[in-house]
């Protein structure tokens, strides 16, 4: 008996082993790939015109290539079609069709700028087809206060949910190096966090995001050679939306999960949307407002702030992790020590802004 034991352990540790040696390689090789590719759509970019103007919400102050996202998209899809059957075959089919329709709008969007009525009505209809094959959130656990059972509201959730993600992922790839960057992490914590629930689809997707994001990275880290483009911050946000779908639908942790990997984008994006709503302000229209750019108003560098929202995604991952491993200390870190963190640091840019005012009168 005890040799039978030792002969299935040592089959598994094999296995182990060639899967992470295998998860390696491809790795490096969609990294190489990703970085020839970009490369190789920069000088289409400059060759076609294909260019970012600045206008006056720009924290760029030249014409600038874009669209480097697309290397991102077409290798996170042909890993997927490779990994289809790896989870419910309808589940990533949809994923697949679906993130392909968000990066060719994207694409369209970058190259003849798309009405906001249009990109949203898509969106929408993105949004619905997603619940309807993968599901949607019914409960949610939340660090501290335990489960909460969502019901019909949680097609509601899930629906805005889905939405919000895809237009907050764009709205932060606004400074060099901010957009691949915390798409690397995410990445890499989906990766990680995927042997939760054993969803190897999950996992492959994960990796190729992480792996083309870092690739990209060697264009896009300040200073920037050129813009990833809606074609991969819409196509990036509808994916990080619906991978805890893909995980699974049920699970009370796949939306906390999901929030938290993302919670850099997510408060962000919200944090910024109420304070304009309270101010009366035209919440549709462009501004300067994000957290993000009032750092480069206040002085600090692109690869600074980068370096920050990258780091503090890396922190979420951790948190993440010791959290679904029945930490007991890593609850009261999430529910109170992120809020604190975006609290102090947005403290910190309204200072800032207000010396700058001063400065200028």
């Amino acid at each position: 008996m005890l040799e039978q034991e030792l002969r299935v352990e040592k089959k598994h540790n094999f296995s182990f082993t060639i899967i992470a040696m295998t998860a390696i390689v491809v790795f490096l090789l969609l990294t190489l790939l990703s970085y020839i590719s970009v490369s190789y759509i920069r000088r289409l970019a400059l060759r076609y015109n294909i260019l970012d103007n600045p206008n006056e919400r720009s924290s760029h102050s030249i014409p600038m290539p874009r669209g480097g996202g697309l290397a991102i998209v077409i290798l996170v899809l042909i890993v997927s079609i490779v990994f289809v059957a790896q989870t419910q075959v309808n589940r990533s089919l949809i994923y697949i069709v679906l993130a392909a329709i968000l990066a060719l709008v994207g694409w369209r969007d970058d190259l003849f700028s798309l009405s906001a009525n249009y990109r949203f009505g898509v969106q929408g209809l993105v949004a619905v087809i997603s619940i309807l094959g993968m599901g949607y959130f019914r409960i949610v656990r939340i660090p501290l206060l335990g489960e909460l059972d969502l019901g019909a509201l949680g097609i509601i959730i899930t629906f805005f949910w889905i939405i919000g993600m895809i237009n907050a992922y764009n709205f932060m790839d606004g400074i060099d190096g901010m957009a691949g960057g915390v798409a690397v992490v995410a990445g890499l914590g989906w990766m990680i966090l995927s042997a939760n629930v054993q969803n190897p689809f999950v996992f492959w997707v994960a990796l190729a995001i992480a792996a083309t994001a870092l690739g990209f990275l060697g264009h896009n880290w300040p200073p920037a050679k050129i813009f990833m483009g809606d074609v991969a911050s819409t196509f990036l946000g509808y994916s990080f939306a619906v991978l805890p779908l893909i995980s699974a639908d049920q699970s009370g942790d796949a939306l906390t999960v999901g929030t938290l990997l993302m919670w850099t984008v997510i408060m962000d994006t919200f944090v910024t949307f109420l304070r304009r709503l309270v101010k009366g302000e035209n919440v549709f229209s462009g501004h300067r407002s994000h957290l993000f750019q009032q750092l480069v108003a206040g002085g600090y560098k692109h690869g600074t702030i980068s370096a920050l929202y990258i780091f503090l995604t890396a922190l979420a991952v951790l948190l993440s992790y010791e959290w679904s491993h029945g930490d007991q200390v890593a609850p009261l870190l999430i529910f109170l020590g992120l809020p604190l963190i975006w609290i102090l640091l947005s403290i910190h840019a309204a200072n800032l802004q207000r010396a700058a005012t001063a400065s200028n009168q």
